[in-house]
């Protein structure tokens, strides 16, 4: 099955159909630089030139770099900040297909889209512990699970390090506008794992983002971390899965099953039972599907 996925990052905006058998894209992606100021009718309108490139019909699942609940953006560290507290998910499927509903996109935070496609496809399938994906670029995005389950919205960019929000020390875009060396990188890095370490003590970090793909030049460098790490093996493209493995659990009128699947459909209820809550709207946050079961 093909599902369209679009990561909006704060210097690129990049989409592609998805295969979500394989957990892989399922054409090369595209990708447009991210408008500066990058204000919510101008990112749509982007999102809007990803998905076109590619003539798509179906539903659409969108990631975002920030903090999302039932479809808004309540933060914008590393865009425009009118988009706190839009209405985006409802924004994008209005630019994207108006009142046809040939295209509604279902929205997320960006880090915790990457996660749900690691722990699915990648380098977390088959821990049950505490898993945390680390996302390095324009900032630091995360991702935290435990027992396979997403705890959403965490942010763990913002935790303070040595005075500063850790992302503004030890983020990709950091190291490019301090021209750091490696080595100079890797230093801040591991201080600020050592920090996630301590207040969550997990037993996997993934590291995602661009700079994944070359990790064999900075985690040689991290020592004394007693966590696993290891790159993501989706690389940069999981976002991208990530945004369609969500559409498609959208479109099922469910949450996804622990590992981020598909939820299974839903018995239909006995006479005289009190009947579930209706399906979820397609542009209600997948955030909320931890607390889903409850």
């Amino acid at each position: 099955m093909r599902v369209f996925g679009v990561d909006i990052g704060g210097s690129g905006i990049k989409g592609a159909p998805v295969d979500l058998e394989r957990g892989d894209l399922a054409d090369d992606r595209y990708k447009v630089l991210t408008p500066q100021p990058a204000t919510p009718d101008a990112v749509a309108d982007c999102v809007k030139q990803v998905v076109d490139h590619f003539g798509w019909s179906g539903p659409v699942g969108v990631t975002f770099p920030g903090v999302v609940t039932d479809g808004t953006t309540r933060t914008a560290a590393n865009v425009d900040k009118h988009w706190i507290d839009t209405a985006a998910g409802a924004l994008l499927t209005t630019r994207l297909g108006g009142g046809s509903g040939r295209r509604p996109v279902t929205l997320l935070n960006d880090a915790d889209a990457a996660g749900l496609a690691e722990m699915r496809f990648g380098a977390g399938r088959g821990r049950t512990g505490t898993v945390i994906m680390l996302t390095f670029g324009t900032g630091i995005g995360s991702a935290v699970f435990t027992g396979g389950r997403l705890v959403p919205n965490t942010e763990l960019g913002h935790l303070e390090l040595h005075g500063h929000d850790a992302e503004k020390r030890a983020s990709t875009r950091a190291k490019e506008d301090e021209d750091l060396s490696w080595q100079q990188w890797a230093h801040r890095v591991r201080k600020y794992l050592a920090h996630v370490e301590m207040l969550f003590s997990p037993e996997l970090f993934v590291i995602g983002g661009g700079v994944s793909r070359k990790a064999h030049k900075f985690l040689p460098l991290i020592e004394g971390i007693r966590a696993e790490i290891v790159p993501a093996q989706l690389q940069n493209n999981a976002g991208i899965v990530g945004a369609a493995m969500a559409a498609q659990a959208a479109r099922a009128g469910g949450p996804p099953t622990a590992d981020g699947s598909p939820p299974a459909a839903a018995p239909a209820p006995q006479p005289g039972s009190v009947t579930a809550r209706g399906a979820r709207s397609v542009v209600d946050s997948p955030v909320g599907w931890p607390d889903a079961a409850s």
